[in-house]
């Protein structure tokens, strides 16, 4: 009888150390901008992804007040939360979001396209979200990474 065996599995000793990215999100839609930032943050893009291990990358994000909807969702997509009080739930929609905390709807699409678990929550915490142009993260060099954009002019 012939057993087959996985060899070459990842563990977290063997993964590279994190590298750093830079994404403008001026122009991009939110959806589209979330997966690839899911996909980096949890390291899908490196050869030795293993999906039980923290292979990601540190991804830093400006001008996410520039980000964009399709359609009709600005004024028809809501974000609900509940107060912790009996009848609590509160909602509010997209255009008031991004009025308020611009920075949230883009966390908020991410967090919800990775793993529901401590892993996840790991993940998430390599994502740096900044209103405007300028971040805080220079000394680590990030990469800059240009996101697909079928929308983009030319």
């Amino acid at each position: 009888m012939f057993i087959q065996k996985t060899t070459n599995l990842t563990n977290q000793e063997s993964v590279d150390s994190a590298k750093w990215f830079h994404i403008d999100a001026d122009n991009q839609v939110v959806g589209r901008l979330a997966t690839q930032i899911a996909d980096i943050l949890r390291g899908k893009n490196n050869p030795k992804y293993t999906p039980n291990i923290d292979s990601g990358n540190f991804v830093v994000v400006t001008n996410c007040e520039k980000i964009r909807f399709t359609g009709n969702k600005l004024d028809k997509k809501k974000y609900y939360w509940h107060t912790g009080y009996v009848g609590g739930i509160k909602d509010r929609t997209a255009r008031e979001q991004f009025k308020r905390k611009p920075e949230t709807i883009l966390e908020h699409a991410v967090k919800g396209m990775l793993p529901k678990n401590s892993l996840g929550r790991k993940q998430l915490k390599k994502l740096k979200i900044f209103v405007g142009p300028e971040h805080t993260h220079e000394a680590q060099n990030p990469e800059t990474f240009k996101p697909a954009n079928r929308y983009e002019t030319k």
